[in-house]
């Protein structure tokens, strides 16, 4: 290979990466707007054991009950962080009445926090990987599978025919619909995108 070759590749691998790092930046952008627009759900089993598996879901659901009520008159993220992060000590009763319900005297802890998530696909809809304001529960020891979607707005509880009506509601526009609920798989390019620029911003040190 010629000098003049090495110099067109090495333009070429330029321009391929000054693409990536644009792309990715604008893909970044967006998950951190999309971020700040909504609240996930994550809930911690005591362990992998099916009985605390199960357990796990059935404290989803009276979580889920409890923070939909306190929820529902939100008009949008700041107002359900506010309410959410009153009514913890409730949210954290009920969950530990479930727990009792149940014939378990597991101690679990609510919290309100930011954490990081992987990318995640719930059929109707998916959200990028990334950080978020997240309704965290741990029941027991908290070594168990996960179980998380969206508190707020409820898309995790809403029809699926209803979800775009629910994150309007909320706030979102309609990239933000269109960015999560894309056909044919087009959010996949865009979250592999965001996976790829956080990929390269390793490897630039940064």
């Amino acid at each position: 290979m010629n000098r003049y070759q090495l110099r067109t590749m090495e333009i070429a691998l330029l321009l391929a990466l000054a693409v990536t790092v644009l792309w990715g930046a604008v893909s970044e952008r967006r998950q951190e707007d999309l971020a700040g627009k909504l609240i996930r759900l994550h809930v911690i089993a005591n362990s992998d054991g099916e009985a605390d598996q199960a357990l796990k879901l059935l404290v989803r659901d009276r979580v889920l009950a409890v923070a939909g009520g306190i929820l529902r008159s939100s008009a949008d993220m700041d107002q359900a962080r506010a309410r959410l992060r009153r009514a913890l000590p409730e949210i954290q009763a009920a969950a530990a009445e479930e727990i009792a319900r149940q014939g378990y005297d597991y101690p679990v802890t609510a919290s309100l926090e930011r954490a990081d998530f992987p990318r995640k696909d719930y059929g109707g809809f998916a959200l990028p990987a990334g950080e978020y304001t997240a309704l965290r529960l741990e029941i027991g020891r908290g070594e168990g599978r996960n179980w998380w979607c969206v508190v707020f707005p409820p898309l995790c509880t809403a029809a699926a025919t209803d979800l775009t009506e629910t994150a309007v509601a909320a706030g979102w526009d309609r990239e933000d619909v269109s960015l999560v609920t894309e056909e044919s798989g087009g959010y996949v390019l865009k979250f592999r995108s965001l996976e790829l620029w956080e990929t390269v911003r390793q490897w630039l040190g940064k």
